[in-house]
């Protein structure tokens, strides 16, 4: 009896010591970054095509007022709620003093520069499939935009969710750099806006449904999702009845002006993707207007009850 007791505890300590091994926080090394010079222009496209001034910045904030990136919105959700932070470049309260690698690590592994992991709320799951120079230049922009000394809470979450460790069982389950979907005989533009809309634009992480885990169904991409701060939903976008049925040019024109086919104005959190949007290259336009054009068609992974519980696109 008493061996056998010493070996399930020793089976125990085991198993723990590897749970908690292979669940530890993965940087990369500064060494494994590109010789790479930071390009400015390419960093604005970068962080516009992110919509990084959506959530970072102030909730009413206005015109120039939204490059203040100074953090401290609340996203209430099942797991709790999780509150922004200041990613300015201020030195105390802000990214500040953050080398590139931190910031690579934090927007591509979601490790913070302490060594901890980041609750997938920041989206660094679509992030990871980003270019590791793309990421380079939009730190090199954000460092050009105004200091703001703003300091953040923590984040209010219950047990488990507070166990920050356990994100790396999340990630060992959902963090991959490969793109959500394989595309045949896709076109350059296609292309480009695969990688501008799965990657930087992290549009799944809004329009694709998730398992008990938070993980996005990639079988299920961009057949909506219900929305994660309330009790409506977000829409199907894929080219399929049930979801987005514009035109490639008319998608193009919706998110340069901000006016729908039918002459209305697109509302709810969506505005604020189009404010970024319609600052993107036209040509970058096109091409996630010509992506969201290849996905597969499918038909609402959610079925709102009622009219109003979806988003007001």
């Amino acid at each position: 009896m008493r061996r056998a007791l010493l070996y399930i505890v020793g089976l125990a300590i085991v198993v723990v010591l590897t749970g908690w091994f292979i669940t530890a926080p993965a940087p990369i090394s500064a060494a494994a970054l590109p010789d790479h010079e930071p390009d400015l222009a390419n960093g604005e496209i970068m962080f516009y095509a992110g919509g990084c001034a959506s959530c970072h910045s102030a909730p009413d904030a206005k015109d120039d007022d939204k490059l203040k990136l100074g953090g401290g919105r609340e996203l209430k959700t099942d797991f709790g709620t999780f509150r922004v932070p200041n990613i300015s470049p201020d030195p105390e309260t802000g990214m500040g003093g953050w080398s590139t690698i931190d910031f690579v690590n934090a927007v591509m592994h979601g490790v913070s520069p302490g060594g901890a992991h980041y609750y997938p709320a920041f989206p660094f799951s679509s992030y990871i499939r980003m270019k590791v120079e793309d990421v380079i230049d939009m730190k090199a922009f954000i460092d050009t935009l105004p200091p703001v000394s703003n300091q953040v809470a923590d984040h209010d979450l219950g047990f488990p969710f507070n166990i920050r460790r356990g994100v790396g069982v999340w990630k060992l389950l959902h963090l991959s750099p490969e793109p959500a979907l394989t595309i045949a005989d896709a076109s350059e533009e296609v292309l480009r806006g695969q990688y501008l809309a799965e990657g930087p634009g992290h549009c799944g992480e809004c329009h694709t449904p998730r398992d008990a885990m938070g993980g996005l169904k990639l079988a299920q991409w961009f057949a909506g999702a219900p929305d994660p701060e309330g009790p409506g939903i977000n829409p199907n976008i894929t080219p399929h009845a049930d979801g987005l049925a514009w035109s490639e040019s008319e998608i193009v024109d919706t998110f340069i002006t901000g006016f729908t086919p039918d002459f209305d104005t697109l509302g709810g959190t969506m505005s604020l993707v189009q404010w970024n949007l319609s600052r993107l290259p036209e040509t970058d336009v096109r091409a996630i207007a010509a992506y969201l054009k290849a996905v597969p068609a499918l038909p609402d992974a959610v079925v709102a009850k009622a009219a109003d519980e979806v988003q007001d696109y």
